[in-house]
């Protein structure tokens, strides 16, 4: 499980009703359903409107990810089995590799070195990974775009729940101690809007963002290995090429070795 994601979660929730009590705002003003229709609905119905049915069901999947603890196996890792996979070439020939294919679970990696093993140009196995690399960036930036939009629409519907408030209070000015209490509820809409935009939607997008970045990192790392392995360069030229796409810090364990 992603553990930064339950953690933003808990403490968003608590920052806002702590210091709700520590401003003295009663807790009980949040049960106003009529501002969880406004926001909550009101942002799906939005979304609806804003995207077609085939990306607004992605969001379970999206939620998925977001507490998802990513999964792609370490760099350092990646830098030994390509290293492993050059001895094994350089002594009982490309052909050999095909042996492993089955062992590898990613399938952009199994892919790649399946049209090495069978002889296709470097140019070909080059263009081909690059394009399915810029299609799965493109697909998952439209993807995120859902999040991003909620995060954009749900302070604007605030702002609508707070004037349907206030003119729900304004309505009737004959009781000035029911007038004030109108006015309060009025606002949970704006509060609403502003949390689950700034400290949910927004946020998720932007997470969202990063871990196709380090996805994307990873997959431009099997290329260059996987070109390598083509080429025929030397196990220690491999792990030099990989070694760029590992922090400094991370590089020990391959340095000792």
């Amino acid at each position: 499980m992603e553990k930064s994601t339950v953690i933003g979660l808990v403490a968003g929730f608590i920052s806002v009703f702590v210091g709700m009590i520590l401003k003295g705002a009663p807790l009980s003003s949040m049960n106003n359903p009529a501002a969880f229709l406004i926001i909550i609905g009101g942002t799906f119905a939005c979304l609806f409107n804003a995207f077609p049915m085939e990306t607004v069901a992605k969001l379970p999947t999206l939620f998925k990810l977001l507490f998802r603890a990513e999964n792609d196996g370490s760099k350092v890792e990646l830098v030994k089995l390509f290293v492993e996979l050059s001895q094994l070439a350089r002594r009982e020939g490309i052909l050999a590799l095909e042996g492993r294919v089955a062992d590898i679970e990613d399938p952009f990696f199994r892919n790649g070195l399946s049209m090495v093993i069978d002889g296709m140009d470097p140019d070909f196995v080059s263009d081909v990974l690059d394009a399915e690399l810029a299609v799965m960036e493109e697909r998952h930036a439209e993807a995120r775009s859902i999040l991003t939009q909620a995060g954009t629409y749900a302070p604007t519907l605030g702002v609508l729940g707070a004037v349907v408030g206030l003119i729900a209070a304004l309505a009737d000015l004959s009781d000035v101690n029911r007038l004030g209490h109108a006015i309060s509820a009025a606002f949970i809409a704006t509060i609403l809007g502003i949390f689950t935009g700034y400290v949910i939607w927004l946020p998720f997008a932007n997470k969202l963002k990063v871990k196709s970045a380090n996805e994307i990192a990873h997959k431009r790392m099997i290329i260059e290995g996987i070109l390598s392995l083509q080429a025929g360069d030397s196990p220690t030229a491999i792990q030099a090429k990989l070694m760029v796409f590992i922090p400094q810090s991370e590089r020990g364990e391959l340095e000792e070795e």
